[in-house]
């Protein structure tokens, strides 16, 4: 693959990393850190490869381009899949974490993680299928991984804040939710794709509800994180809450 197709691969993702690290207004966290969990989720996308293989197996075969074949292959494989491997590279880097004391933390670790994951698997297609792809992948599947991890670190961030305050009910629960939201999101994204040109119009409306939801969602808790701190000193004294 030439250098400009690369840099179309991996570009869209790094810029939606930048954006959500500028949200970041408490406490930014560390770029060893937020490097590390990508690259965790660079690794997610190998298991995740093997894990689809496997499974596939197992599932029943259907048509392509019928529904229930693209119910089964986005919601029992590609969802249940990916998103439990991009969970775990986010929780393995950054759960015991001493800084991971602010809500917007978690959609940090979330997005860096989905977006480790989405830049390797772009690479992989635009090698394969070229300019148009890389384009068309730009705004919708790079996006639609950041903003599943988007959800994703919101809801995992109150999991751990449940930890924080000895509550293993509410951990417990709020990590189902961090894994069931993007299930959902990613699920019914690739629904629509699978469908093919009837799914279309669906899938755009879909993709603009997601943006409007998960840019909303960062703008929100960003300029709401200072009084989201986990422990009784995480809120600092003095802090603008412009965006």
């Amino acid at each position: 693959m030439d250098s400009n197709l690369m840099a179309l691969a991996i570009i869209p993702g790094l810029l939606i990393i930048i954006y959500v690290y500028r949200k970041d207004k408490v406490e930014k966290e560390p770029l060893g850190l937020i490097i590390k969990i990508i690259l965790f989720g660079v690794l997610s996308c190998f298991a995740a490869a093997y894990l689809e293989m496997f499974e596939s197996q197992f599932l029943p075969q259907y048509p392509q381009g019928s529904l229930e074949y693209a119910v089964t292959t986005s919601f029992c494989m590609a969802a249940f899949v990916e998103e439990i491997v991009k969970f775990l590279a986010m929780k393995l880097g950054s759960w015991k974490y001493a800084g991971f004391n602010y809500r917007f933390d978690g959609i940090v670790y979330g997005v860096s993680a989905a977006v480790g994951f989405a830049v390797y698997e772009n690479i992989n297609y635009v090698a394969m299928y070229g300019f148009q792809t890389a384009i068309v992948r730009a705004f919708t599947a790079i996006p639609l991984h950041a903003f599943c991890g988007v959800f994703m670190g919101v809801i995992y961030s109150y999991s751990k804040k449940a930890a924080i305050l000895g509550n293993n009910g509410a951990k417990i629960g709020y990590t189902i939710l961090a894994l069931l939201v993007p299930m959902l999101i990613h699920g019914t994204y690739d629904t629509f794709a699978f469908l093919g040109e009837p799914g279309t119009i669906p899938l755009l409306i879909f993709v603009v509800i997601l943006y409007i939801a998960a840019i909303t969602t960062i703008k929100r808790m960003s300029a709401a994180d200072y009084r989201s701190g986990f422990y009784p000193k995480a809120r600092p004294i003095n802090y603008d809450v412009e965006i």
